[in-house]
């Protein structure tokens, strides 16, 4: 006996059976289901307002730690360009006065970084002269030393005779004798050259000399100063800078305000500071000192790792909103030391995170 089946049955049945395997499932089919439709909340991902869904245990991974902004009034602090530059005290440098070859002192040319006492004979400048001014001065120094001789004999004789001859005759004797001396002494060191001593106890932090070479006035050959005495000389365009500076810091280090000029030097003021503590510094580094003035500024202290950059290049910070949301808020930072910067545009109580921003700022 033959059935027929109508066609809106048909359709029934066709439904039925795509349905079935989601009807007969069971067990850790249903739970496997359940799992793929929740799984896109367990991983990190930006949502469709910018803010980031980050669960505990990305959390955890990445590092994120947080802390709450609280307010605080700190003084206003601007960035000067500098360089690093010797102390005038501690410090100095040795130029040639004149024209010659340097030679060696018989302990050797001093090295780079090598210590250095005051007055220390660091080469000779040996003048640079011609044939006949050499044979000149060899000859006159011959002539004089002879005349020496003859003058110590003479007074030897007048010494022996002291009874019989006036006093003034031994002492025009011994005078003359003196000058002769010192005479023969001004030409034996014009002959073996100018002694470079070392003007102040320190290292040696530049050489620019080798045995031999012929040098011209003003040139430098030694610098030397004391690492400890290094001081940083910064550059202000406003007067007003001068006198109500209250402080510097560099890298986290403070520094102490010694003294600004009043005097332009290419449209600038100079300014200079000095580490409170030893800095790992080199002379004529550039740095970049963030000095205090005395204009009060209110705000939220934060670390610099809570700063970042997004997309559009602005600064942001991140808040904790929620256990596992995290939302951007854009921001105008200024520095306060090398470890810190001021924040005016959040509220106290805020949670900030402090550590993992730049991770937290990658999600997409």
């Amino acid at each position: 006996m033959s059935h027929k089946v109508r066609p809106g049955g048909l359709l029934l049945l066709v439904l039925a059976a795509l349905a079935s395997p989601a009807v007969l499932a069971h067990g850790d089919e249903v739970h496997a289901e359940a799992a793929s439709v929740v799984s896109p909340g367990n991983s990190p991902q930006r949502l469709a307002d910018g803010r980031v869904l980050l669960p505990k245990e990305a959390q955890r991974r990445l590092g994120i730690r947080t802390l709450v902004a609280q307010a605080t009034s700190q003084s206003r602090v601007i960035e000067l360009n500098g360089h690093v530059v010797m102390d005038p005290n501690r410090g100095g440098q040795l130029q040639a006065s004149s024209a010659g070859r340097i030679r060696a002192p018989a302990s050797g040319l001093p090295s780079l970084g090598s210590r250095v006492s005051q007055g220390q004979l660091l080469a000779w400048l040996v003048p640079t002269v011609s044939a006949y001014e050499q044979a000149q001065q060899q000859a006159e120094l011959a002539a004089t030393r002879s005349q020496l001789t003859l003058a110590g004999q003479n007074l030897q004789r007048l010494q022996a005779l002291a009874n019989s001859v006036p006093r003034k005759d031994l002492q025009a004797a011994a005078a003359e004798l003196a000058a002769l001396r010192g005479r023969s002494a001004a030409l034996a060191a014009v002959s073996q050259g100018e002694a470079l001593r070392a003007p102040v106890a320190g290292v040696v932090a530049a050489s620019n000399v080798l045995n031999g070479q012929v040098v011209e006035p003003r040139d430098v050959l030694f610098s030397i100063i004391d690492p400890a005495g290094l001081q940083i000389e910064a550059l202000a365009y406003d007067p007003a800078l001068v006198g109500s500076l209250r402080g510097a810091s560099l890298h986290g280090v403070k520094l102490r305000y010694l003294g600004g000029a009043l005097v332009l030097r290419d449209g600038a003021l100079p300014l200079r500071f000095a580490p409170e503590q030893p800095m790992a510094l080199a002379l004529g580094q550039t740095v970049r000192v963030l000095a205090q003035t005395g204009e009060p500024l209110s705000g939220v202290a934060l670390p610099v790792s809570s700063v970042v950059k997004n997309s559009a290049n602005e600064s942001v910070v991140w808040l904790h909103e929620q256990a596992l949301v995290f939302r951007a808020v854009t921001v105008q930072p200024q520095a306060l030391d090398g470890a810190r910067v001021l924040v005016r545009q959040l509220p106290a109580g805020s949670r900030v995170v402090s550590d993992g921003a730049s991770l937290l700022n990658q999600i997409r």
